[in-house]
C-alpha cells in the first residue's frame, strides 16, 4: 500500500511565508516613486542655483518696474502701477532705441544668414584643405564681443591707421588713382559699422547651423535628382532649399534672440551715439547714467517678454528638427 504525498500549493508572488513574515524584496528593485525621486535628486542643486541666478532677479525687476525710482532721490520712491510701462512707449529716445534694435537685428540676421549660406555650401564640398579653411571661419565666433568690437574699431576704422583706409590707399596707389580723404568709418556710417562688425561675428554660427542641414541631406535622393538630369541650380532650388527651411529658420530665430540683446558692439564703437543707440544701450543709459530704475526696468522686462515670444518659436522648430530626424532614424 503506497503512502499519499501530498504537495504544498504555491504561494502567491509577495505573499507572506509560513512564518507569517513578508517576502523579501529582490535586491535592486526600487519603488517607481523612489527611483523617481533618486534620479531627479542630483538635478536639485543646479535647479535651485538656475532659480537664483536667473527667476529671482527677474522677480525683482518685475517688481522695481511698478515704481517711480530714482536713486538720486530715493525718499520719494512710489508705486506707480503701469505707469512706466506707458512711458517705455510713449518716449521718443525710447521708441528710436526699438527701431534701431530692429533694423539692426534684421539686416544682421539677413546678411549673416545669406553669406552663412554661401560659406556652408563651400565647405560642404571636398576640397585640399577644407579643415583648416573651416578652422578659419569659425573663429570669429569664439572671440569675446568686446574683443572683436575694439578689433573693428581700432585695427580697422581707425581713419589715421586702420586697414581699410590702408588698403584703399594701396589700392588707389597700384592703379595710379589720386588717393580720396580718408574717411571716418564710424562717423560717417555709423550703424552700417556696427552691422558690419556684428555680421563678421554671426556668419561662423549661421555657417555652422546650415553646414549641419547640409551634411543631413539623403544622398541617395541628390544622386537620384542627378540621374534624372537636374542640374545644380534645380538641386540647389528644389531640393537643398526646401530641406534647409528648418535650419534656416532656426537660424533667423536664434540669431535675432542673441542680436537683440547685444550690447557689447553698440557700447565700444559708438558708446550709444549717431543714432546707433540700441534698446539694451538705452536701457543701460537709463539705469546707470539717469538713475531712473524703475523705468529702466520696465523696458528690461519688455525685452525679456519679446525675447520670450521668439524663443518659444525656436524651440518649436529645434523641436521639429528632432521629430524629424527621429522620424528617418
Amino acid at each position: 500500500m503506497s503512502a499519499s504525498v501530498s504537495t504544498p500549493e504555491r504561494s502567491p508572488a509577495g505573499a507572506s511565508g509560513a512564518s507569517g513574515a513578508p517576502a523579501p524584496r529582490k535586491p535592486g528593485r526600487v519603488p517607481g516613486r523612489a527611483r523617481v525621486r533618486a534620479t531627479r535628486a542630483p538635478l536639485l542643486p543646479a535647479l535651485v542655483f538656475l532659480i537664483a541666478v536667473t527667476q529671482l532677479p527677474f522677480v525683482a525687476t518685475v517688481v522695481i518696474s511698478f515704481f517711480d525710482w530714482n536713486s538720486l532721490s530715493p525718499d520719494k520712491r512710489a508705486f506707480s502701477a503701469f505707469s512706466n510701462y506707458g512711458e517705455v512707449f510713449s518716449d521718443p529716445s525710447l521708441r528710436d532705441s526699438v527701431f534701431t534694435t530692429v533694423l539692426l537685428t534684421a539686416s544682421v540676421v539677413i546678411v549673416s544668414v545669406v553669406l552663412g549660406l554661401l560659406l556652408a555650401l563651400l565647405l560642404d564640398r571636398e576640397f585640399i584643405g577644407r579643415g583648416f579653411v573651416r578652422t578659419l571661419l569659425i573663429t570669429p565666433f569664439l572671440l569675446v564681443p568686446v574683443s572683436a568690437a575694439l578689433m573693428w574699431k581700432h585695427v580697422l576704422y581707425n581713419p589715421e591707421y586702420g586697414l581699410l583706409n590702408g588698403a584703399w590707399a594701396w589700392f588707389a596707389g597700384r592703379f595710379g588713382v589720386d588717393s580720396p580723404g580718408q574717411p571716418d568709418w564710424i562717423s560717417d556710417m555709423p550703424l552700417a559699422a556696427v552691422a558690419t562688425a556684428l555680421v563678421w561675428q554671426w556668419t561662423p554660427f549661421m555657417m555652422l547651423i546650415l553646414l549641419a542641414g547640409l551634411q543631413s541631406r539623403s544622398a541617395e535622393q541628390m544622386e537620384a535628382a542627378r540621374l534624372d538630369g537636374a542640374n545644380a541650380w534645380q538641386m540647389f532650388c528644389y531640393l537643398t532649399l526646401p530641406h534647409l527651411r528648418r535650419y534656416l529658420e532656426l537660424g533667423v530665430l536664434l540669431g535675432s534672440i542673441y542680436i537683440v540683446q547685444n550690447f557689447d558692439a553698440v557700447f565700444t564703437i559708438t558708446a550709444g551715439g549717431l543714432g546707433t543707440a540700441n534698446l539694451p544701450y538705452t536701457i543701460y543709459q537709463t539705469f546707470y547714467q539717469a538713475h531712473e530704475y524703475g523705468l529702466a526696468s520696465a523696458a528690461g522686462v519688455v525685452v525679456v517678454i519679446g525675447t520670450i515670444v521668439v524663443a518659444t518659436f525656436a524651440l518649436r522648430v529645434v523641436s521639429s528638427l528632432f521629430s524629424e530626424e527621429a522620424g528617418r532614424a
